[in-house]
């Protein structure tokens, strides 16, 4: 299974090389439209290899899913943590029981005991 994964991980190094090779011309970022990059002054122009904006664009676009993913599934993470401390509560609960009725002592030698005691 090992060689399956590094033969998939050594396949898609070489498929992302050549899509960089067949993408190395630059293009124009601007952060702003240009009318509204003449109003404001953080209208940037950034020139990189079209690679770098696709790659950083599935990067990006993963990254989001992840954050989004996180966010929705809040709602059962909430869940799954109230019932641990529950499970932990009640868990804590039979030790404590466990524990009075272990404190009594065996039921032979208490009533061998208990009548020597009066």
């Amino acid at each position: 299974m090992r060689y399956i994964r590094y033969a998939f991980l050594l396949g898609l190094g070489l498929v992302l090389v050549t899509i960089a090779f067949a993408n190395r011309d630059p293009v124009t970022l601007r952060l702003m439209p240009d009318d509204l990059a003449g109003l404001l002054p953080w209208g940037r122009v950034i020139e990189l290899p079209l690679f770098l904006v696709i790659f950083g664009a599935i990067i990006a676009g993963v990254a989001i899913g992840f954050v989004w993913e996180w966010l929705r599934e809040h709602k059962y993470r909430a869940t799954a943590d109230r019932k641990s401390r529950e499970a932990v509560k009640l868990k804590r609960e039979v030790e404590r029981i466990k524990g009075t009725e272990a404190d009594k002592g065996d039921e032979i030698l208490a009533l061998l005991d208990g009548p020597a005691k009066t």
